[in-house]
């Protein structure tokens, strides 16, 4: 077949009649039924359930065929020729398509007039037929036309309304519950063929009942509503019986009721996920519990926790918390520290900010110190306290992370003891090891041993309990003593008898190594152990049919009841946390690929690292985890002492006895021995290297969470003569990457509220008067209070520069403040600050900015971005949602899972929000605000949109914390349950407004409603109010009537004259309520609310600086090393070079540098050319001038750079070192001798895997000619597919010259011959990337492997049981070919064909096709044909 003929084709296929499908059948209509149905009755779907495979096959591949018309032609004369009847068809079809048109044409009220008029148009034979359809789904069509179903359309649904008010019927809105979510998706328009389609969908439409006694008669009378209610009121209104016409109606049925259209039904499952909208998330929302904890406890909510078992946990947390220095008469009190933070968790269910900020007394230790009595001073106080901290707020999530962890061993231990209590039950099994071991079990690690012990021990009774309880499946169904282990057949026959006879069981072995009672001593046989396992009571043929089988099953046996003994287990573990070593391992490929550059060199030669010295390097180790992943080296891990620990066990596993009998068994002993280590081996180095690996993920997530916690913990930046917390308006400016003097400044203007009022552009700032002016005008008519600026290359230094010359030549101010010395009023100079992007970098390209600010360019967003994060930091990371991740707070932070690295940021987030409170009204209208709900204690994600939904629903107001929980009335939805306001009530805050009688001033306050009593109780006692005045104030104004009198008399600094300890020690005496930090705190906010508590905004250092414009580190460059850079200047005169380095950093080299031996006589031009590459030392880095001090000299760029690096002696491998580089010199000599050279400027001297490496930063369709390993006849050309994926083709030399010149015939697969390079990479390579270009660029192209294509596809046709799809994806694993996967229906298999890319066609089962649509159109032909489908 030729790629014309698809294309022809394709043509006769749009224009060919389409089969017409029975509604009962589903086959094409004037189809006789398949043999065995009974001759024009409808097949009913028990009975298609029965067709064959094939049958079934052949319906499901009609999904691919779509038919136009839905309505059945009439049947033409039996005489009537082939061209009449076309002739009749094609009349048809135009009156079809000409009511069709008239009937479209009608608007709404064209037919509610036709409707009136002709009754019996609503009663129509047609919509009949519709509203018996919508009551079956499954009668709906199951084929449609070839186009339809692969179109562009994504099979969009015609909305019910616009089908209803078609046919003038009262619409029903069925999908009222989704009216929030209208702009979740955008929906699709349809073809007219998929609006007739879908309104056999439409649900029943209602019968409209009458009204009563002909009440519109009686409306268009002119009777008013009080005459009609007197009749209503005389004669009734006509519904007295209406009980027995629903007696005559009758009911419908299960099949044909309609069922509720719900989310899951519209939209996608991940769409649902994402947008929080499942089943789980709305259990979430309507629970009253903190979403955090019922996330994290979500695997564990089944799970009940006793009294003694929440005692064990607070003791259990205490001894697996990271010791610090505490003395030791503090260690009972941080026990009782962790038990009270647990007992808050669990039984009050408040979480962390709530306990670390009102249950401060509780991480406390207050003790009172007695004083010497000074008699000079009678008033003295006789004590002090001396107050030291138990718990810190980062112990607190520690106690939480440990509390999931215990959830866990006790669900695991319950199961454990679940298994065992049926083997006592069932089996009548007492195992003594068991008993012991499992109470005394404190890790996952010990519990796992003695699941593998149970299930080792009692494999078989185990089974049979699983056979009794009816849980196998058939597989495992089977006749006993089929398939057993080799264990069970040694432990059920006649040759365990020998494992006896080594004299000591595991168990008194495993006791014996971990000195637990008296030693228990191995009995010698009497017999030689050949002699024993020769015995004919022993052997146990045909497996075991000769003694030495017996003796090898016996050891066996032994060593796996060792290995298998959790007490052995314990005691071997505990050898290597305490003695383990690690050791890393350079492999084949790490030798070539690990030079004394690369990243990995640190621990090329890593010797004798023990646990605690990995433990202090985290992001060492995980690095190393990853080259073994890469496979460049090998880690592993050792026993320090191995010699003396083997020698240990052995010496109480041995016999005492001497004789040549004791010594045989002796010698078997420690064969056993030494296979029982190796299995123990192998479990124990993955089980320690596994858990290294967590606890350096932890530390690491716990260094980004430090970091983050530094970068939240930073007020607005403080204007001039302001107070810390002041807002400031902000101008900012950048270049982008582009250049000030060529490149246009974006700047944008922010007021304090967030409002972007203005923004613009400036045009060289540096030299242009006008743009100089422009912005002196702008910034005297904003009067901002700073200047922020950052960008993406160096060239941001220099716009900082121009501006503050401009300040300072211009004189320019910010706005002015009063001298709290002088009184006068003044202003200082505009500050120009280097702002943090971090943020802006991610926020201007995104969805959000676009939604945010749709008319400005992405570069003024980044400027809007850099202004509100010198407004708010804290606002603009918690904006950023999950993408924080995206934020670099450590270099090896991609070596941790991105889940972890997430939850300790938002862990850090929490703590940060919920110090700085949130105006929950002013969140309800500011979604910038709104960002910060779901970090407040109690809430999260889900039930800060329910949050916002139910304050708007009120009004959008809140007056009180009180009406969170709803009104007394009753008139307004409540907020949260009583437990989530108990956790958000004092983090959530409304503005004091004192001209309102009901607003409560200590709403506005850090202060918990629970302690609002405490803070009534200081104001009047600081006012010096008695009961009766207490009294008087609460009856005229209320409860808060005494606070609001404390700050209407300006009177807060009275409350510092209050003695708290006492007033503390009385609330502890008489409530046993520990409450002095919170009077401390109450005492505070009394005088200044939610006081700004964040360290003053941080300014960039200069490496910040320096890294945010370059890109570069201290690690990543630094000086000595080797770097290229780029000519920009070439100075005869002054014989200097100007060159730039990468990453921006300038140099002028001088002469002196540049040469080994100056020559004056050469000019510089003559030997340099601008854009020139060439190497460089760098001699000196200054990083605050983005200056560098280079030489080119040979002599001095030769000299190699090796970083230093702070070893032990023994902790280098230097012998295996420098074996490796004389190794690596011998074969550089060899390939310098044969190297190939070819003059071509895409040649390069490379391997496949240089190749790759080098392609990595290119483009698509780049490509690579370097030398072949199969020959001088041969080249190889690697080119770049796509991103991780690049082919390597052989190019086969004919008619050579010579070895090494390029044939004139060069030949490609025996299939393409070319003359030269040039044409081979432009007729061949490059043609191969634009087909690939066209793949991609397809709309039936899908991002993504093949895997998750699939579950696509799965997720696609179960949404849409009757249609079928097909997509392309990328083969990864055989560059330059794709995946066609596709699905034809619900219940059909997912089948894929592989599609070659070649150069100017596609080819897919040896067809060759020009483009895409060819393509298409060749697999819904060659589909068709193979299963037999009609219509095409």
């Amino acid at each position: 077949m030729l790629p014309g003929d698809l294309i022809q084709g394709e043509a006769e296929l749009d224009n060919e009649d389409e089969v017409q499908l029975d509604e009962e059948t589903g086959l094409p209509k004037g189809q006789r039924h398949p043999k065995g149905v009974g001759g024009g009755m409808a097949v009913s779907s028990d009975e298609e359930d029965e067709e064959d495979d094939e049958e079934a096959l052949r319906v499901e591949g009609e999904g691919f065929i779509a038919d136009d018309e839905d309505e059945e032609e009439p049947d033409g004369d039996e005489g009537e020729t082939r061209d009449e009847r076309q002739e009749r068809r094609l009349r048809e079809k135009k009156r079809r398509r000409e009511a069709r048109h008239i009937e479209e044409n009608l608007d709404e009220d064209d037919l509610v007039l036709i409707g009136e008029s002709h009754p019996e148009f609503v009663e129509s034979p047609r919509f009949k037929r519709l509203k018996q359809n919508a009551r079956d789904d499954t009668d709906r069509a199951i084929s449609r036309g070839l186009e339809d179903i692969f179109s562009d359309e994504d099979g969009a649904e015609k909305d019910v309304d616009d089908v209803a008010g078609r046919y003038g019927r009262p619409r029903r809105d069925d999908r009222a519950l989704l009216n929030e979510f209208d702009d979740f998706i955008e929906e699709d328009e349809m073809t007219d063929e998929e609006g007739q389609g879908e309104r056999s969908e439409l649900p029943k439409v209602a019968r409209p009942r009458p009204t009563p006694y002909g009440l519109d008669t009686a409306m268009a009378a002119g009777l008013d509503q009080e005459t009609i209610d007197l009749i209503e009121a005389a004669f009734g209104n006509g519904d007295d019986y209406d009980w027995s016409l629903a007696l005559e109606e009758p009911p419908a049925s299960d099949d044909n009721r309609k069922q509720k259209t719900e989310l899951k039904d519209v939209f996608e499952h991940s769409q649902l996920v994402e947008k929080l909208l499942t089943k789980e998330d709305d259990r979430i929302r309507a629970t009253d519990e903190p979403e955090r904890f019922q996330l994290a406890r979500a695997p564990f909510k089944d799970l009940v926790m006793t009294e003694d078992q929440m005692k064990e946990e607070a003791l259990w947390i205490a001894r697996m918390m990271p010791k610090r220095r505490l003395a030791e008469e503090l260690m009972e009190p941080f026990r009782k520290a962790v038990a009270k933070v647990l007992e808050f968790f669990l039984v009050d269910d408040v979480e962390v900010p709530f306990v670390f900020q009102h249950r401060k007394d509780y991480l406390i230790h207050a003790a009172k110190v007695a004083l010497t009595p000074d008699p000079n001073h009678p008033d003295a106080p006789q004590y002090i306290v001396n107050a030291e901290k138990l718990l810190n707020q980062n112990d607190l999530w520690q106690i939480l992370d440990y509390d999931i962890k215990f959830r866990a061993l006790v669900s695991k231990r319950n199961t454990l003891e679940a298994t065992y209590g049926m083997l006592r039950q069932i089996a009548s099994i007492d195992d003594p090891i068991f008993d012991q071991m499992l109470p005394a079990a404190e890790t996952m690690e010990e519990l796992q041993d003695l699941q593998d012990y149970l299930y080792f021990q009692y494999t078989s009774q185990l089974k049979d309990i699983k056979l009794t309880n009816g849980t196998a499946t058939q597989r495992t169904q089977r006749r006993p003593g089929v398939h057993k282990s080799l264990f069970e057949r040694v432990r059920n026959g006649k040759v365990y008898r020998l494992v006896r006879a080594f004299g000591i069981t595991a168990d008194a072995f495993a006791q014996n190594a971990s000195k637990e009672g008296r030693r228990q001593y191995a009995d010698d046989p009497n017999e030689l152990p050949d002699n024993m396992a020769d015995a004919v009571d022993l052997l146990d043929p045909p497996e075991f049919s000769t003694g030495a089988l017996v003796l090898k099953a016996a050891k066996a046996m032994f060593a796996e009841e060792i290995a298998m003994n959790p007490k052995m287990r314990r005691v071997t573990r505990q050898a290597y946390y305490m003695s383990g070593i690690v050791d890393c391992v350079r492999t084949d490929r790490g030798l070539k690929l690990i030079d004394e550059q690369h990243q990995y060199y640190e621990f090329k030669y890593l010797r004798n690292q023990q646990l605690s010295d990995i433990a202090r390097q985290p992001d060492m180790f995980l690095r190393m985890l990853e080259a073994e992943l890469n496979g460049l080296v090998q880690v592993t891990i050792r026993l320090q002492n191995e010699a003396e620990f083997k020698k240990q066990l052995y010496n109480v596993l041995a016999s005492d006895n001497f004789s040549e009998v004791a010594d045989a068994w002796n010698a078997q002993r420690k064969e056993v021995l030494e296979m029982a280590l190796a299995r123990l081996h192998t479990i124990m180095a993955k089980g320690v290297m596994e858990n290294l690996k967590t606890r350096c993920e932890d530390e690491i997530a716990a260094l980004c969470r430090d970091e983050f916690s530094k970068k939240l913990d930073q007020a607005p930046f403080k204007p001039a003569g302001m107070s810390i917390g002041t807002i400031p308006r902000v101008l900012a400016l950048s270049c982008g990457g582009g250049s000030v003097s060529n490149d246009a400044v974006c700047w944008a203007w922010v007021e304090e509220d967030g409002r972007v009022l203005e923004n613009g552009k400036f045009m060289d700032l540096r030299t242009d008067e006008g743009a100089k002016q422009d912005f002196v005008e702008l910034v005297q008519r904003r009067k901002p209070d700073v200047i922020g600026v950052a960008g993406f290359t160096v060239e941001t230094r220099d716009l900082v520069l121009d501006l503050e010359k401009i300040i300072q030549d211009e004189d320019l101010r910010g706005a002015e403040y009063t001298d709290l010395e002088t009184g006068d009023e003044t202003s200082k100079k505009l500050d120009v600050v280097m702002v943090n992007d971090e943020v802006a970098r991610l926020y201007h390209a995104s969805e959000r900015a676009a939604a945010d600010f749709p008319r400005i360019p992405p570069l003024t967003r980044y400027c809007v971005a850099l202004a509100k994060y010198l407004q708010n930091p804290m606002k603009e990371y918690a904006s950023l949602g999950k993408d924080i991740v995206s934020v670099s707070f450590h270099p090896s932070q991609k070596l941790v899972p991105a889940e972890k690295i997430l939850k300790q940021l938002e862990s850090a987030l929490v703590d940060m929000v919920n110090l700085c409170g949130v105006d929950i009204n002013e969140a309800a209208a500011d979604p910038y605000t709104a960002s910060l709900l779901p970090f407040v204690c109690g809430l999260g994600p889900r039930k800060a949109i329910y949050v916002l939904r139910a304050v708007n629903f009120n009004g959008g107001y809140v007056p009180s914390r009180d009406e969170l929980v709803g009104d007394q009335e009753g008139t307004k939805m409540q907020v949260v349950g009583p437990r989530v306001w108990n956790n958000c009530a004092s983090f959530l805050y409304m503005d004091y407004d004192s001209s309102e009688l009901s607003s409560e001033y200590l709403d506005n306050t850090r202060v918990h409603p629970e302690d609002y009593e405490l803070g009534r109780k200081m104001a009047a006692d600081a006012l010096e109010l008695d009961e009766e005045d207490i009294k008087a104030e609460i009856d005229d104004a209320g409860p808060g009537a005494v606070v609001r009198k404390l700050i209407k008399d300006e009177a807060q600094e009275k409350v510092n004259d209050l003695i708290l300890e006492e007033y503390a020690e009385q609330l502890e005496r008489n409530f046993n309520q520990k409450k002095r930090a919170t009077l401390e705190t109450i005492r505070a906010e009394l005088q200044l609310p939610y006081e700004e508590l964040r360290r003053n905004f941080a300014l960039l250092s200069t490496d910040e600086i320096f890294t945010m414009l370059t890109g570069e580190t201290r690690e990543t460059l630094c000086q000595g090393m080797t770097v290229p850079v780029a000519i920009k200047r070439i100075l005869n005169q002054e014989r200097q070079l100007g060159v730039v380095l990468d990453c921006g950093v300038r140099s002028l080299v001088p002469e002196h540098e540049i040469f080994d031996w100056p020559n004056q006589e050469i000019p510089l031009n003559q030997r340099f050319a601008p854009h020139q590459m060439v190497q460089a030392k760098i001699l000196s880095l200054s990083r605050s001038q983005f200056e560098a001090s280079l030489s080119l000299r040979e002599d001095v760029v030769r000299r190699p750079y090796r970083r230093q690096f702070d070893r032990m002696p023994d902790e280098w491998d230097e012998a295996q070192e420098e074996r490796d580089k004389e190794t690596l010199q011998e074969k550089s000599e060899q390939t310098e001798r044969t190297q190939r050279v070819i003059k071509h400027p895409l040649f390069r001297p490379f391997n496949s895997a240089q190749a790759e490496e080098y392609l990595g930063s290119q483009s698509r369709g780049d490509a690579v000619i370097r030398p072949s390993s199969k020959g001088l006849d041969h080249i190889a050309i690697t080119w770049k597919v796509s991103d991780n994926v690049y082919q390597h083709i052989d190019v086969l030399e004919l008619d050579k010259d010579s070895e090494f010149s390029v044939g004139r015939t060069l030949k490609i697969g025996g299939r393409y011959i070319y003359s030269d390079l040039d044409e081979l990479i432009v007729n061949h390579i490059k043609a191969m990337s634009r087909k690939v270009d066209e793949m991609t660029l397809h709309e039936k192209y899908q991002n993504g492997t093949k895997a998750e294509t699939e579950r696509w596809l799965t997720t696609y046709t179960e949404a849409n049981p009757k249609r079928s799809v097909y997509v392309f994806c990328l083969n990864s694993k055989h560059p330059g070919y794709f995946h066609l996967c596709f699905k034809a229906g619900q219940r059909a298999q997912l089948s894929s064909w592989p599609v070659k890319v070649i150069p100017n066609a596609f080819e897919m089962r040896n067809n060759a096709y020009p483009d895409m649509r060819a393509l298409c159109n060749g697999f819904k032909l060659m589909f068709s044909n193979m299963h037999g489908l009609k219509g095409l």
